[in-house]
This record gives C-alpha cells, sequence and structure tokens, in this order.
C-alpha cells in the first residue's frame, strides 16, 4: 500500500475524523459516559429579539467547555456576561458537571474569569504576538 496523501478535507471529511475519534474515545471513558456529548447555546436577546450576547459551549463526559462567551460592546459591564456564565454554570451542575474549562486571550477578559472563580491552568505567552492565551479551569461540584 502506497503511502497516504495529506491534503485539505472538506466538512463531510472533518465530520468524518470528528465521528471516528468520538468512537475511539467513548471504549476509553466509564460507559455512562461514553455518549456524552452535546453543544449548548445560549442566547442574550434584546426587547426586538435581536441576539446582543451568546454563549457557546459543549458538554463532553463530565465537564462543560466554554467555547465562546459574547456580549455585545455597548452592553458590556451591565452585568450580562455574568448572567451568561452563570447560567452555564448552572446547567454544569445540573448534568453533574465536576468543572468547566475554557480559555481567552489577555486582550478579552481574563480579569473577568478570575473574579468569577476561575483558576488560571495554563497560559501561552506571544500567542497572538504580543498578547497572552490563556486557559482557566472552574470546579462545579463545590459550588452546587
Amino acid at each position: 500500500m502506497a503511502e497516504p496523501d495529506i491534503s485539505f478535507g472538506n466538512k463531510e471529511e472533518s465530520d468524518y475524523v470528528r465521528r471516528r475519534l468520538i468512537e475511539y474515545n467513548a471504549g476509553h471513558v466509564p460507559e455512562h459516559l461514553s455518549s456524552r456529548y452535546e453543544e449548548l447555546h445560549l442566547a442574550l436577546k434584546d426587547d426586538a429579539g435581536r441576539v446582543v450576547g451568546g454563549l457557546l459551549a459543549v458538554l463532553c463526559w463530565n465537564w462543560i467547555e466554554v467555547v465562546i462567551l459574547w456580549v455585545e460592546e455597548s452592553l458590556r459591564g451591565q452585568g450580562h456576561g455574568a448572567r451568561l456564565l452563570r447560567r452555564i454554570e448552572e446547567i454544569a451542575g445540573e448534568q453533574d458537571c465536576a468543572f468547566i474549562k475554557l480559555n481567552t486571550f489577555s486582550f478579552q477578559a481574563p480579569g473577568f474569569y478570575r473574579k468569577h472563580g476561575y483558576e488560571e491552568v495554563a497560559v501561552f505567552e506571544d500567542a497572538p504576538t504580543g498578547s497572552n492565551h490563556y486557559y482557566f479551569r472552574k470546579s462545579i461540584r463545590s459550588v452546587f
């Protein structure tokens, strides 16, 4: 057999690779967690129903990973981000998750996450150039 070629994949091929890894991983975690994977999307809407913020996360095994938390710039500093964060923490508690993990950049919100009890577990300096990339974790079981 010739050596396989490497090329850029399309969406279908990416989904296939993801499914195959999920199948492999399922065989290495406790059975009750093996199929636990769900995308969670919270939307913050104004009176007209327009999305002005939101939180995108993934429930995976025994944790939730916050992928994106965003609030429209004109509404920042008014507690909306904290409300979104608190809601995902409530969901994590309801789902018996052990922790929440997330990442942010120095030009985004590391102070915000620290203020809300998240512990810095790693930082990549100069990523992107001139900034830092932070990784945070918050224990959930002790909160609820």
